[in-house]
């Protein structure tokens, strides 16, 4: 299946449309990130055929020239302190020295799907889509990519992520947890977590080419 065929199979049930209806609501009568045109984003740079990691957000950044479709990822040359923090550890995890902009695409293209929960935000107020249909949506997509019959690793970085782990029960799979890179808590556990190498050393065992997460 691929990521149209997909969302026709979305289209059918009783959530889609209301949730629709409702993001439209929003773009015309609001400011709402991603702009229209790249709430798919993350499935145009990365088909379900093409997936070798997930990591799973939670809401787009709401901030102007912010959130472009991917999670975590942005335009901005200001970087959001949670990014700031998974460059950090992705500095000590492999032992490179960073000097990146926000823009996350070249992982995208490599298979590093980049996902939210909720797909779409309301400029300045976080959460403000939450609730309204984008979680039956992206729970669905994440249940069809656990049953991908090939190795995939799965990056849940805080709980709201790992509430995602109950969704996951393909053998094939690697899931690897920790807490969230948000200022609140990358020092309970996410800085060390060795996540970046670990995906590597799993896709190297499974006779996978590994990710560049260096630009």
């Amino acid at each position: 299946m691929d990521f149209q065929e997909f969302v026709l199979n979305e289209e059918k049930k009783d959530y889609y449309k209301p949730l629709m209806d409702f993001v439209d609501d929003e773009y015309e009568n609001g400011t709402c990130y991603p702009k229209r045109e790249e709430i798919f984003r993350a499935f145009q740079l990365t088909p379900l055929d093409k997936i070798k990691v997930v990591i799973i957000g939670q809401d787009p950044y709401h901030e102007v020239n912010q959130a472009h479709g991917l999670a975590f990822s942005v335009l901005s040359p200001k970087l959001p302190k949670s990014l700031i923090n998974i460059y950090k550890e992705m500095e000590d995890d492999l032992g490179v020295k960073l000097n990146q902009d926000g823009n996350l695409e070249y992982l995208a293209r490599q298979g590093v799907l980049l996902i939210n929960t909720v797909l779409t935000v309301r400029e300045g107020q976080a959460d403000s889509h939450k609730n309204r249909g984008w979680e039956i949506f992206t729970d669905d997509l994440i249940k069809e990519i656990n049953n991908i019959d090939r190795p995939i690793v799965f990056i849940l970085w805080g709980k709201k992520a790992q509430a995602k782990e109950k969704l996951l029960n393909n053998p094939n799979h690697y899931i690897i947890k920790s807490e969230h890179p948000s200022p609140l808590s990358a020092y309970r556990g996410f800085f060390g977590s060795k996540p970046f190498s670990k995906t590597n050393a799993y896709l190297l065992e499974k006779g996978l080419s590994p990710i560049e997460w260096t630009k």
